[in-house]
């Protein structure tokens, strides 16, 4: 498994793209507005973005999701808890997928299981990592503001 983490100083905000070396598909997890990291590591890394999520609805910056989605031709899976005040506006338009509790995205030989987390948001999800092709149980998670390790 491929993983990398970006980092917005200036934001506070973390990202991750992580990618199946064996299929070379690849997850972006809560992307910024500059998309061009992603892309760039993902073709120097011979990878293809296919899917693009994030953790919650951000107030702190605005997300690249849906655009990232548009441009790498990924699936955009969003948030479906928190009730009918915290939806995805624009889900539906975009073709979102509509992730709950217990659900599973597999990108290759990853499995993400989403857990729903509120508190930071209502709507707020969890991402439990688990890397078949290296192991049977999780080997990380990304909680988008909802822990912070540090």
């Amino acid at each position: 498994m491929f993983l990398k983490r970006f980092y917005d100083d200036g934001l506070a905000q973390a990202s991750y793209l992580l990618g199946c070396a064996k299929t070379g598909e690849a997850i972006v997890i809560d992307p910024n507005r500059d998309l061009q990291p992603y892309l760039d590591t993902a073709a120097a890394e011979k990878l293809t973005i296919t899917h693009v999520t994030e953790t919650h609805i951000h107030a702190d910056y605005v997300s690249g999701s849906r655009e990232l989605a548009q441009r790498a031709g990924a699936k955009l899976f969003l948030s479906a808890e928190g009730g009918p005040d915290w939806q995805y506006a624009f889900a539906k338009e975009a073709g979102a997928v509509l992730v709950h509790d217990g659900d599973i995205i597999t990108v290759g030989n990853i499995t993400i299981e989403v857990m729903h987390t509120p508190g930071h948001t209502p709507e707020h999800l969890s991402f439990l990592v688990t890397d078949t092709a290296a192991a049977n149980e999780p080997i990380g998670i990304a909680t988008g503001d909802f822990v912070f390790v540090g």
